[in-house]
């Protein structure tokens, strides 16, 4: 890209309007946008790089699925406490779901 200068009209993600729009170069750091003004609402925020920041309901959803992962971890043999010994096949089936009768 070229020279960036302050006043220059680059595209970016506002934060305000939820949407790419074109903005100002307010500052500059190193030849590249640092902050960057909506033409549409005129806030002022961070340049950055037309990426949308992510919902909360996706980072949400992400956590909960990395909690689920180290939940469903299966624990090694070696890590089960010498108290608790391993289900028989006899209690496994006892926790297996009842069947009704119907009624005459």
């Amino acid at each position: 890209m070229s020279n960036l200068r302050l006043g220059d009209v680059i595209d970016d993600f506002c934060v305000k309007c939820r949407r790419l729009t074109n903005h100002s170069i307010v500052s500059l750091i190193d030849g590249e946008a640092a902050k960057v003004r909506c033409r549409t609402c005129y806030s002022d925020h961070d340049y950055r790089r037309e990426q949308a920041p992510p919902s909360k309901k996706d980072l949400k959803k992400a956590e909960l699925f990395n909690q689920v992962l180290t939940a469903a971890a299966p624990a090694a043999a070696g890590d089960r406490p010498a108290d608790s010994p391993a289900e028989t096949p006899a209690e496994e089936a006892v926790e297996t779901k009842k069947t009704r009768r119907k009624k005459p």
